[in-house]
């Protein structure tokens, strides 16, 4: 079945602070506000949701599918906008749109020389992946995996000239590297007018999220899991 051409769409990117939520109808994001810090449960994402709503002159069933941000970025942040959108997802049975963060971040970037993103993974470690414009493509494409290394390791290992984006230079901006040029701090962090773009993509293509095996993109236990294994006794 060929999909709707100009669906409306609600966005959910929580991977950072403040999360953000919009609605959308086909490319036009029509509101979008952002998230207060201090909400740290799915449950309060509802009433900030029902309010776009309202003000959009919406009901919950005109909703065609739920784009979320899958990280990586704050695990407590991933995890309550991804309960949210199965939540949403199974209560009026319309698909979700799992959207890479980073896809996200290379995309507002524009094109330029190689782009390594980078978010922080705490401990003095980064997350970081690298994209490219490949001739004749119009978005960015990922040419190395996702990984987690010391900030240390990949700031030894970058090459002059590349750019570099993200929320990890909130915090290390100050020690990148002089032969590296990091963007405008306006485009270290998702916006949701990127994100659209890359949903409906997923959207044109059919490719929908499973609603029970969709987690957040993380690499490392969180840090309660992290520390309930070092409490746990040794065999």
């Amino acid at each position: 079945m060929t999909p709707a051409p100009n669906p409306r769409l609600l966005l959910l990117e929580t991977s950072g602070q403040p999360g953000q939520v919009g609605l959308a109808q086909g490319k036009v994001l029509l509101a979008s506000t952002n998230l207060s810090v201090a909400r740290r449960h799915a449950r309060d994402l509802a009433p900030t949701v029902q309010q776009l709503l309202r003000e959009q002159g919406w009901r919950p069933g005109d909703l065609q599918a739920v784009a979320v941000g899958r990280g990586p970025g704050s695990y407590t942040g991933l995890r309550v906008g991804i309960i949210s959108a199965k939540a949403l997802a199974y209560a009026l049975q319309i698909p979700i749109l799992a959207v890479d963060t980073f896809a996200v971040l290379a995309l507002q970037a524009g094109p330029g020389p190689e782009l390594h993103v980078l978010e922080d993974a705490q401990q003095n470690k980064v997350y970081t992946q690298v994209f490219r414009y490949e001739p004749g493509q119009s978005r960015p494409e990922p040419i190395s995996p996702l990984t987690i290394q010391p900030f240390a390791a990949w700031s030894s290992t970058v090459p002059a000239g590349a750019r570099v984006t993200g929320p990890a230079l909130e915090t290390f901006a100050s020690a990148l590297p002089a032969h590296v040029t990091p963007l405008l701090p306006t485009l270290w962090h998702p916006q949701l007018s990127a994100m659209l773009s890359l949903a409906l993509d997923l959207w044109s293509r059919q490719e929908t999220a499973d609603l029970w095996k969709l987690e957040p993109l993380y690499l490392r236990p969180s840090e309660a899991e992290e520390a309930w294994e070092h409490r746990r006794p040794r065999a």
